[in-house]
This record gives structure tokens, C-alpha cells and sequence, in this order.
């Protein structure tokens, strides 16, 4: 008796963790075809999210260096962080789990907490935040952090209280295979999406998708080609926002 009920057990565990994650607002677009297709239907590409699961939700990520609108010389400009309630043990990972994002530019990932970066003149707005396993954000508040700073004589960016976009996937021009998930990951600094009344529009070439919250967008079935992946920050009357990196954009390749 005891076989079969660890026998049940068992079978219960290993279903409840095969089965998918459930998937929200999903939407599915069908692509027009080209003009040269052999194809009887058009490709339906699917947008969609996963449920919420925060992971390190207690994680905190201090910005000791720079200061606010510190202001360098130009070449090497030191950056230093503090990692709290966070596994950041190099013993025992190889993969980075702190990235910077200079300016809406391309993440780029640290081992430490404390590196150099050779910048030239001008002015900055650093993003830097921890990610998961996956690689995707934390987006909880103190998972992440910004901060502006001047490298040589540069004037401070203007003052503005609007939040604004940090992209994390994808990156330019990144290569996938066909088939593969396209994963647009990205935090909203500055606002809260649901107390602000803000979306997110998504728009890949003429494809176009929209949230009202703060977590991975995947797109599914998108067909061998080349994609402008725009992420755009709208207000509550639907319009972009106004600031410098209210909007980013990347090109990616399925192939």
C-alpha cells in the first residue's frame, strides 16, 4: 500500500512540474504573406506572457559610485555596487548575474560589482540590474537601479520626472533560429505601470501588441527574416512618452 501511494505521489510531482506555464494575455497575429509565397496560409505568430513569478524578490542592488551627476574625466570611470540578499558567489557561477545599460545601448554583463568602464565625453544614465537563471530582469523594486552622470565638460541631462525604458531582450542584432522564442525583456524605471496607468507597445516590423504590466513579452512563430523589434512607453492617453529613452529599438535575424 505504501508503494502505490509514494507510486501516486511521484506521478502527481512529475506532472505538476511538466506541465506549461500558464500563459496570459495572449494574441495571436497572422503575418501577411509575402508576395512570393508558396504558402497556403500566412504564418500566425503568437504574442504572449507568462504568470508573474518574481524570483529574488528580496534582492537589493546598491549604487555606491557614481555619485548623482558626479562628473569624470574621460577614459577609465569607476562603478561600484553593493549586492544584497542575492546569490553572487563566482565560486560557484560563471554566468553574469549584473548587467549595465548605458544610455538605452545593449546590456552589458559584470562579474564583480566593482569594474571600470572607458567612456569619452559626454552624459550618461546608467541602468544597472541583477537577472535570474533565465537571464530575464528582476523587476522588483530594489532588484535594479539608475543613476546620471558626466564624463568630461557635458551638461547634465534635462530634469524629468517621466519613467522611461530599459531593454534587456533583445539585444542588436541578435540571431535566432527559426522556431525559437523571441523574448522581449524589459523594465519600466521611474513609474509604476499599474498606479501610472502605463503600457508597453511592442511592435516587430508591422506586428504590434501592447501590456499594462512589467514582465517578458514571447513571441512564437515568427518566420525567417529580418525584424525591427520597437519597445515604446505610452501614457494614459496612448501616447509616447516624451523622454530620451522612452523608446528603444533592436534588429534581430531569424534564420
Amino acid at each position: 500500500m505504501n508503494k502505490i501511494l509514494t507510486l501516486l505521489f511521484l506521478i502527481c510531482v512529475f506532472s505538476a512540474c511538466s506541465s506549461e506555464k500558464q500563459r496570459l494575455n495572449e494574441e495571436v497575429i497572422e503575418m501577411p504573406p509575402a508576395i512570393d509565397t508558396t504558402l497556403a496560409d500566412a504564418p500566425k505568430v503568437k504574442f504572449y506572457q507568462y504568470e508573474d513569478q518574481a524570483a529574488y524578490p528580496d534582492a537589493i542592488l546598491e549604487l555606491y559610485t557614481p555619485l548623482g551627476n558626479q562628473v569624470f574625466k574621460p577614459g577609465k570611470v569607476p562603478f561600484e555596487f553593493n549586492v544584497k540578499n542575492f546569490p553572487f558567489d563566482l565560486n560557484e557561477t560563471k554566468e553574469f548575474k549584473l548587467f549595465n545599460i548605458l544610455n538605452g545601448g545593449d546590456p552589458v554583463g559584470f562579474y564583480s560589482p566593482i569594474f571600470q568602464r572607458d567612456l569619452t565625453v559626454g552624459s550618461y544614465r546608467v541602468v544597472a540590474y541583477l537577472v535570474d537563471e533565465e537571464g530575464l530582469a528582476l523587476k522588483n523594486f530594489g532588484n535594479y537601479v539608475d543613476r546620471d552622470f558626466q564624463v568630461g565638460e557635458s551638461r547634465p541631462f534635462p530634469y524629468s520626472a517621466e519613467p522611461y525604458l530599459a531593454l534587456n531582450f533583445p539585444h542588436s542584432d541578435q540571431v535566432y533560429e527559426a522556431g525559437e522564442v523571441v523574448t522581449v525583456d524589459f523594465l519600466v524605471i521611474g513609474g509604476d505601470m499599474k498606479l501610472d496607468g502605463l503600457k508597453v507597445a511592442i511592435e516587430v516590423n508591422d506586428l504590434s501588441y501592447e501590456v499594462d504590466h512589467m514582465a517578458p513579452v514571447r513571441i512564437e512563430n515568427l518566420p525567417v527574416g529580418t525584424y525591427m523589434v520597437k519597445v515604446r512607453l505610452l501614457g494614459t492617453d496612448g501616447k509616447e512618452l516624451d523622454g530620451p529613452f522612452s523608446s528603444v529599438s533592436r534588429d534581430i535575424i531569424v534564420r
